[in-house]
C-alpha cells in the first residue's frame, strides 16, 4: 500500500519511471486505476484527474501513444461507471439500512444524492469533474433506478469528455519546464479545475435565485 501511494503522490517522477521499466504494462495500469476510481465506491481516493494529465504529458516525449492512451482511459471510465451503475442497482434495497453495507461511506452517498436533486440527469457529466461526486453518482444513478438508457448515453459523453479535457492539458502543458519545476501546485490547480464545473453551477443558481427575488419584491411593490 506504501509504494502505491508514493507513486500516486510522485506521479511526475514514478510514472516515468514505470514507464522506462515496464513500457506497456502502463497502459493495463491506467486503465485499472482509472476503472476502480470510477467503478469501486471503496476507491474514490485514486487521483484520475492528475494521472491522465501525467500520463498524456509523456505522450510528445514518445514514451506513450496519445491515441492508445485516450482509448484505454476513455474506455476505463465508461466501463467504471457502468460496473458502479449495476452495483448500485444491485445494492439499492441493502443501501436503506445504516447497519448494513458499512464500507460504504454515507456521506459521499448523500452528497451525490442531493448533487442529483440539483442537477437531474446532467450530474453524470458533471460529476465526471468532481473528485469524490464522480466515483459516488454512478453508483447512486444505478441505487435510484435512473433509466438506462439515459444513464448510459450520459456516461459516454461525461467519459469522453473528462479524458479529453485532461489529456489535451498534459499533452500541451505537461513538459513546460515551470509546469515540470512546480509539478506539486499544477497538481492542485488540476483538483482546482475538477471542481471549476460545480462553482460556476452553483454561481448560476445563485444569480438566479437572486433574480427571482428581486422579480419577486417589483411585483410587491408595483401591483396591479
Amino acid at each position: 500500500m506504501g509504494g502505491i501511494i508514493n507513486f500516486i503522490m510522485n506521479l511526475n517522477t514514478s510514472l516515468p519511471d514505470f514507464v522506462g521499466t515496464h513500457g506497456w504494462l502502463i497502459y493495463p495500469l491506467l486503465f485499472l486505476i482509472i476503472f476502480c476510481e470510477t467503478g469501486l465506491v471503496v476507491t474514490p481516493f485514486l487521483p484520475g484527474d492528475s494521472i491522465i494529465f501525467a500520463a498524456a504529458a509523456l505522450c510528445p516525449l514518445g514514451k506513450l501513444n496519445i491515441a492508445w492512451l485516450v482509448i484505454i482511459v476513455v474506455s476505463a471510465a465508461i466501463l467504471g461507471d457502468t460496473a458502479n451503475y449495476f452495483i448500485g442497482n444491485a445494492l439499492s434495497n441493502l443501501l436503506k439500512d445504516e447497519k448494513k453495507l458499512r464500507f460504504i461511506k454515507r456521506k459521499y452517498v448523500e452528497d451525490a444524492r442531493r448533487f442529483f436533486e440539483k442537477h437531474g440527469k446532467k450530474t453524470i457529466v458533471i460529476a465526471r469533474f468532481v473528485p469524490f461526486i464522480r466515483t459516488f453518482a454512478p453508483f447512486v444513478a444505478g441505487a435510484g433506478k435512473m433509466k438506462w438508457s439515459h444513464f448510459a448515453a450520459y456516461n459516454c459523453i461525461g467519459g469522453i469528455t473528462w479524458v479529453a479535457l485532461f489529456s489535451f492539458l498534459g499533452y500541451m502543458f505537461g513538459n513546460i519546464p515551470i509546469v515540470q519545476k512546480y509539478y506539486d501546485i499544477v497538481i492542485i490547480g488540476i483538483v482546482c479545475i475538477s471542481v471549476l464545473p460545480i462553482i460556476i453551477t452553483k454561481v448560476i443558481s445563485m444569480v438566479k435565485k437572486r433574480r427571482m427575488v428581486r422579480s419577486a419584491q417589483a411585483g410587491a411593490d408595483n401591483p396591479d
